[in-house]
């Protein structure tokens, strides 16, 4: 298992690296001038004025060299400074919009688990009854419903018409913080952010039960006299959730792409507002360490999944 753990952790790293020359050269293709984000464009800069800016920022090297002495400072943990914020380093940027991004995706992911097993254990199980029907309309709608429809969609039912959820934002402006008060202003945007990733972990889990209850094993259990819910629970469940938690860790890139729109209407202060307002204002260090992070923590959570399979199923080994 260690030997594992360290050679998925050496392929994480030469993912992220090559993660980090693959948003560098994008950006650096984009259309425009890298150094007109350090520059007011309503206050005219003489050309010798720009030529020192862009020797200074190391703009007139090769894209390979701009490339490497950016790579060997993100090695020390220097990420840069904001091109609209000087005065703050991209690494205090990103690290203050963990926390609320981390709490909203981790609610909305918690939320698609527990609905969407238990909603495919039902499905399977009430095959072809009202409830499975039900629920495998609910499942395809939420698939086929992007993040940013989702969103507006909810906004609109829940805070414009019937007035019963907020807005947006993360707390009430002017009030002390409460726990009660962030959950209030959390239930709307997790709920929304975790529709598609229920509605996908319902359809794998319930097309894994069906497969898994036609066993042998779980007839078996059954013609022993085995209670009906611990045949459920005990030999169908534990067996079905393999596919399930390799869906899991896949839905985190996918809760990252739907965070963005969800942070972006509800203006929930996380890495996905930081995000946009970035690709807004063209600030590339921003970009490029927001990127970053979201990418190692993608990778990281990948390999935690890996090691999962072998302790929800002892008969796969990892080596």
């Amino acid at each position: 298992m260690l030997t594992y753990s360290l050679r998925r952790l050496l392929i994480g790293v030469g993912m992220l690296v090559a993660l980090s020359v693959l948003i560098f050269v994008m950006l650096r293709l984009t259309p425009g001038d890298p150094i007109d984000a350090y520059i007011d464009p309503n206050v005219p800069v003489s050309p010798a004025v720009l030529a020192e800016l862009r020797l200074r920022l190391g703009l007139d090297q090769p894209l390979p060299v701009q490339y490497l002495a950016w790579l060997q400072e993100a090695l020390t943990g220097n990420l840069g400074y904001s091109t609209k914020r000087p005065d703050q380093p991209v690494l205090g940027l990103v690290l203050s919009r963990i926390g609320p991004t981390v709490l909203l995706m981790g609610t909305a992911i918690a939320i698609a688990i527990v609905a969407g097993i238990a909603s495919g254990i039902i499905s399977a199980v009430r095959r072809n009854s009202i409830a499975d029907f039900s629920f495998s309309i609910l499942a395809v709608t939420g698939i086929s419903s992007p993040p940013f429809l989702s969103a507006l969609v909810g906004l609109y039912l829940f805070s414009v018409y019937f007035s019963i959820l907020p807005s947006g934002g993360m707390l009430t402006p002017g009030r002390d913080f409460s726990l009660g008060d962030l959950l209030y202003h959390l239930i709307l945007p997790a709920s929304l952010l975790a529709v598609a990733q229920t509605a996908l972990i319902m359809r794998y889990m319930r097309a894994s039960m069906l497969e898994v209850l036609n066993q042998d094993y779980v007839r078996t259990a059954r013609a022993k006299g085995v209670f009906e819910f611990w045949v459920i629970v005990k030999h169908a469940t534990r067996n079905a959730l393999l596919p399930v938690v390799t869906l899991i860790g896949s839905t985190i890139g996918l809760a990252i792409g739907g965070a963005i729109f969800i942070e972006s209407v509800f203006n929930w202060p996380g890495m996905g507002l930081l995000m946009v307002n970035a690709v807004e204002t063209r600030d590339y260090p921003v970009i490029m360490g927001s990127t970053l992070v979201i990418g190692a923590c993608v990778i990281f959570v990948n390999i935690l999944t890996d090691l999962a399979y072998a302790v929800i199923d002892p008969r796969i080994k990892v080596g």
